[in-house]
């Protein structure tokens, strides 16, 4: 099951991605992002070739794999300069959710959409007061009659100018206990009461992140994904493959940065020796990649126990995956800055935009301090400090 040489078929996915994150690059990313668009043409392209549902089933229109052969291509298209982070979001964190829990009705509705890339949905767990403590979020729904009112704030949510619709984690109340227990819904973006409003990132990336406001949004009673009552195993059926996607996001950066660095090495001449054969410049170098191939092993490991149903150990996995990948990706490309020296920082190389968005991969979806408390509690059994 962890077999850790690729199949011949992963391989050929690798190998027919990367030509296809080639074909755009960095320069694509680059001047799409300078045109304040999306990466319509990317994500539209990888669409008709399979790869955006490359996870879901094939009833609906999907590929029939799953989160490993969708992180192959969320971490090619990255190695080749042209990450799409929505890949995350849309077919990872929503189609997933709606692939194992939906209705038949909701799978129908979206999956073949979500699959092709003619839609995309966003995800909204992330509220101003609960931060990573999801026992906290305040967004509510309640009934009345056949439909819900969902009333509640969210912020950091990305690429909701570009989706349909988002799937909002809220709580309702458990009519036996009286306790607000997590529940999932669809709510269009033009839904009456649902507004949206931009966050002035000073990271720069063709997703723009929004804060959302939901002022009792009337929603149908098939709004609700899956059981009312398994909301937390829905919920983290969502974030596990949330965290493989991120560590392949970041895998991917360092790779397009490292590759970025190892050229210049071997080009750069002074005093008629290239810098790459100096152990100053190689070995740190050498040590990126070693542990960028380490994160990418414990990342196929999270992914192949998750495509396998075991939620409880692709938990851990994930969480150290996406620990491990976002320590690497910040040293590969701080070193690969260090490496061009003053050209590092130039706009012609494009690596010090990547300063900050590698920084993104410690940051979310979870905190890197959070992922260490989690592997403290789960893995090691030591008490929790809060």
């Amino acid at each position: 099951m962890t077999t850790l040489i690729e199949s011949e078929e992963h391989k050929a996915l690798r190998s027919a991605v990367s030509a296809l994150g080639n074909r755009y690059g960095r320069d694509y990313l680059t001047r799409t992002l300078a045109e304040g668009k999306p990466l319509t043409e990317l994500w539209s392209e990888a669409g008709k070739l399979g790869y955006l549902g490359v996870n879901l089933p094939e009833a609906y229109g999907g590929g029939g794999g799953g989160i490993t052969e969708l992180s192959i291509v969320l971490e090619e298209l990255g190695a080749a300069g042209s990450p799409l982070l929505m890949l995350v979001v849309s077919p990872a964190i929503c189609g997933t959710v709606i692939a194992r829990f939906g209705t038949e009705a909701q799978k129908r509705d979206w999956l073949p959409g979500l699959a092709d890339g003619t839609r995309m949905m966003a995800f909204g767990i992330t509220e101003p007061d609960a931060g990573s403590n999801s026992h906290r979020i305040t967004t509510t729904a309640r009934r009345d009659g056949a439909d819900w009112l969902l009333t509640g704030r969210k912020v950091f949510i990305s690429g909701v100018d570009m989706a349909d619709a988002v799937l909002i984690v809220g709580r309702t109340e458990d009519a036996r206990t009286g306790r607000l227990k997590p529940c999932l819904f669809i709510v269009p973006t033009d839904a009456p009461g649902f507004q949206k409003r931009p966050i002035d990132m000073e990271l720069k990336a063709a997703e723009k992140q929004f804060e959302l406001v939901l002022d009792d949004v009337r929603l149908p009673a098939d709004a609700l994904v899956g059981d009312e009552d398994a909301g937390l195993l829905q919920l983290f059926a969502g974030l596990n493959p949330e965290r493989v996607m991120t560590a392949a996001f970041a895998i991917g950066m360092g790779r397009y940065a490292l590759g970025r660095a190892i050229e210049y090495a071997r080009d750069r001449t002074v005093w008629k020796t290239p810098i790459g054969a100096h152990q100053a410049i190689a070995h740190p170098l050498a040590q990126a990649h070693i542990d960028l191939e380490l994160a990418r092993l414990m990342m196929q490991k999270a992914a192949r126990l998750y495509d396998a149903g075991d939620d409880i150990g692709a938990g851990e996995a994930a969480n150290m995956a996406k620990y491990a990948a976002g320590e690497a990706c910040v040293k590969a490309v701080d070193q690969a800055v260090h490496t061009l020296g003053g050209n590092g920082l130039t706009r012609e190389y494009g690596l010090a935009s990547l300063i900050t968005a590698a920084r993104v991969a410690r940051i979310a979806p979870v905190s890197r301090e959070m992922i260490l408390n989690y592997v403290s509690h789960q893995s090691l059994g030591l008490p929790k400090s809060y």
